[in-house]
């Protein structure tokens, strides 16, 4: 009996330490973050950087009101076809307009905070578990709302790559990816009530009449890929731009839920003066600041986990046009979006 009994407990105490050893082991491959579930490596920076591309996606270029190749333009892009800009002795400086689309930010949308797929999977030791994502399936509490954190890259693919981009045109001056912002580093960003105070104006689009001209712009965007400008609080088909929150209703698809999340980031920074615009003929010379997002200045594609590598969408289009099998349970249900930006240019000649 006792031999029994002595063998059951060594024959549980080696299960246990075989438990301890792949407890720790997975643990310290977490924590490096090479690649894995908890964190995958969306193998931005390797082949799928010219593969996963929707190269057809930067036409039509337009220059000196000429365009070249075709696909959609922004409502207010500039039509001139000559400009002047002052040279750094302040004389107007004559040149071309040119305009194209291109890939200039990545937002990187984590259920783990601190995880960068971006960066190879690699895990920076940020938030806590309060800050930890969800995909919104419970019912009757907080988490009947998808919540991701996100990070915000400057992804100047045409810079890095040396294609056909003038200096004077980078408005930026950013040359490589870098990480711009991290959203655990932002209180507002899990916190509706402090979102709200930092932009007040969500009161005044906090009613059913407003709410419901969102129909209109769901419409626009995904009939004619036109969102509208003046309704400035929608997001067409995926809901509501306010609050600038990470916390979206799971009414539609877990790729509406990425994309809302993402137009509110690009929302988000519009309103705190960290981003600007880059359509029309007031950008020509340099980009001003816009306080309200334009909506049609950008466009969106998947990256990882299912790219997009044939086109983009606009802002409030329905994921029932683009975003069919976009999600991949489990080691894909952390996304990665291409934002696209139109950019008018005057190109001088000095």
């Amino acid at each position: 009996m006792r031999s029994a009994l002595s063998r059951c407990l060594q024959t549980a105490g080696r299960v246990g330490l075989i438990l301890v050893v792949v407890f720790n082991a997975v643990a310290e491959d977490t924590t490096t973050g090479s690649g894995n579930a908890v964190c995958p490596d969306a193998e931005l920076l390797g082949p799928k950087l010219i593969t996963d591309i929707c190269w057809s996606c930067l036409f039509p270029l337009r220059i000196a009101g000429a365009p070249i190749g075709s696909g959609p333009v922004p409502s207010g892009a500039s039509t001139q076809a000559l400009c002047a800009c002052p040279d750094p002795a302040g004389l107007p400086s004559p040149g071309v307009v040119i305009g194209m689309w291109e890939p200039a930010r990545i937002v990187e949308l984590v259920r783990v905070p601190g995880c960068l797929p971006a960066l190879g999977g690699a895990r920076l030791d940020l938030g806590s578990w309060r800050t930890l994502g969800t995909p919104g399936q419970a019912n009757y509490d907080g988490s009947d709302k998808a919540f991701y954190n996100y990070h915000y890259y400057a992804f100047p693919l045409l810079m890095m790559l040396d294609l056909f981009f003038p200096d004077r045109c980078n408005v930026d001056h950013l040359t490589d990816f870098d990480l711009l912002y991290l959203s655990e580093l932002d209180p507002t960003w899990n916190n509706d009530e402090l979102a709200f105070f930092t932009n007040p104006e969500a009161a005044f689009v906090a009613n059913p009449v407003a709410q419901a001209a969102c129909l209109v712009d769901a419409a626009s965007a995904t009939t004619v890929q036109k969102p509208l400008d003046e309704l400035f609080w929608c997001a067409g088909a995926w809901g509501g731009l306010y609050p600038f929150s990470g916390r979206v209703p799971t009414l539609n698809g877990r790729p509406s839920e990425m994309s809302l999340a993402s137009a509110r980031v690009l929302a988000a920074l519009h309103r705190r003066g960290l981003a600007r615009q880059t359509v029309g003929d007031d950008a020509l010379c340099e980009a001003p600041f816009a306080l309200m997002l334009p909506k049609t200045q950008y466009r969106l594609s998947q990256f990882y986990p299912r790219p997009e590598a044939n086109s983009n969408h606009v802002i409030g289009e329905s994921e029932l046009r683009w975003g069919l099998g976009r999600n991949v349970p489990g080691i894909g249900e952390d996304h990665l979006y291409l934002i696209w930006r139109w950019h008018d240019c005057c190109l001088t000649w000095l």
